[in-house]
């Protein structure tokens, strides 16, 4: 089955609000992902850092879909995106080295 990755930045707007009123929709993100890995979904996901690890580089969302439409229409679940924090996109990803993973 196929992979693909969500890779989001906060907006202009969403970073600029105070740590506190973005937290209920980053806990309602990843209690999503957590339901959706208990689900069965295969996915990772996590949040980039700097070189002094702070965060806000963003974040990514790996996960197997059957299609593109398919993974299209999962990700527009995410509670990142229905509240409009972010700005997205949305790829296939093809591995073509590693160790197995994923």
């Amino acid at each position: 089955m196929p992979w693909f990755v969500k890779s989001e930045t906060f907006t202009a707007a969403a970073a600029a609000l105070p740590a506190e009123q973005r937290q209920p929709t980053l806990e309602a993100h990843r209690d999503w992902v957590i339901r959706q890995e208990n689900a069965g979904r295969r996915l990772r996901s996590g949040f980039l850092v700097d070189g002094d690890r702070r965060p806000g580089g963003g974040g990514l969302l790996m996960f197997e879909a059957e299609s593109y439409v398919e993974a299209l229409l999962w990700v527009q679940n995410d509670p990142m995106i229905r509240a409009g924090l972010v700005e997205w996109q949305l790829q296939e990803w093809i591995p073509v080295s590693g160790d197995g993973w994923p």
